[in-house]
């Protein structure tokens, strides 16, 4: 190849180039879910109150562990003890303190998630938030889409050379556009609390039900652009 026939970036009557883009969007199973856990105590004395939060945590952590390996990760995220003040003639008092701990799950047994979930929410002063579905950040399901979106750019470029009445010749150049996740805008459920009466005792149902929870499909959108050199077409 001489001087002359060297591709250049903004292509030449000897070597026109295309410019396509190849896009991919698949659709697949969750292959995680994520609850949010926050377990609350409250209670005129400071120590009764911090004492009640630890038991509640570290019963809510047993029950969560006794699911083993449907568990992937248990992680503790925010612990605050508030005091909540009321105004008592001309200053304020402490008139209660609130305590709350958020335990982050991930689940990748969705059965197990279901009944999990339910017997949470039965708990005394527990809030369950979620689930939230994923695929992991390695998962394959990825590869396949930017590998859908590369077979069709280099299709669509044969497309528009087959037009043209002549082949595609070099690649000269493939850019990531960018590979992203569609998910839903709310969780998969809605966050469920436990009732209390007028004189504060908790309503507990025996043996709760496990929550029908159906898994939403997750998509997969990834886009590329590529840059190709083409044989000059005899344009009449």
């Amino acid at each position: 190849m001489t001087e002359d026939e060297t591709p250049r970036p903004y292509g030449t009557p000897r070597t026109p180039r295309i410019t396509v883009r190849g896009e991919a969007h698949i659709e697949a199973d969750p292959e995680t879910a994520r609850i949010f856990v926050t377990v609350s105590a409250r209670g005129t004395d400071r120590r009764a109150a911090l004492d009640d939060l630890t038991r509640r945590n570290t019963q809510a952590i047993e029950l969560i562990k006794t699911y083993g390996e449907a568990i992937e990760t248990l992680e503790t995220g925010t612990l605050s003890i508030t005091p909540q003040l009321t105004r008592h003639g001309r200053g304020e008092r402490v008139r209660a303190y609130h305590g709350s701990v958020q335990l982050n799950v991930t689940l990748t047994d969705f059965t197990a998630l279901g009944e999990l979930t339910s017997r949470l929410a039965d708990r005394e002063l527990t809030r369950v938030e979620g689930p939230w579905w994923a695929l992991r950040p390695g998962s394959p399901v990825h590869g396949r889409a930017r590998r859908q979106a590369v077979r069709e750019a280099v299709q669509r470029a044969r497309e528009y050379a087959e037009a043209l009445d002549t082949e595609l010749g070099a690649l000269l150049e493939l850019a990531d556009t960018g590979t992203s996740i569609g998910r839903p805008a709310r969780p998969g459920f809605a966050s469920r609390g436990v009732a209390y009466s007028e004189a504060g005792a908790t309503e507990l149902a025996a043996g709760p039900e496990p929550i029908d929870l159906e898994p939403v499909r997750q998509t997969v959108h990834a886009q590329v652009e590529a840059l190709f050199t083409i044989t000059p077409p005899a344009l009449r």
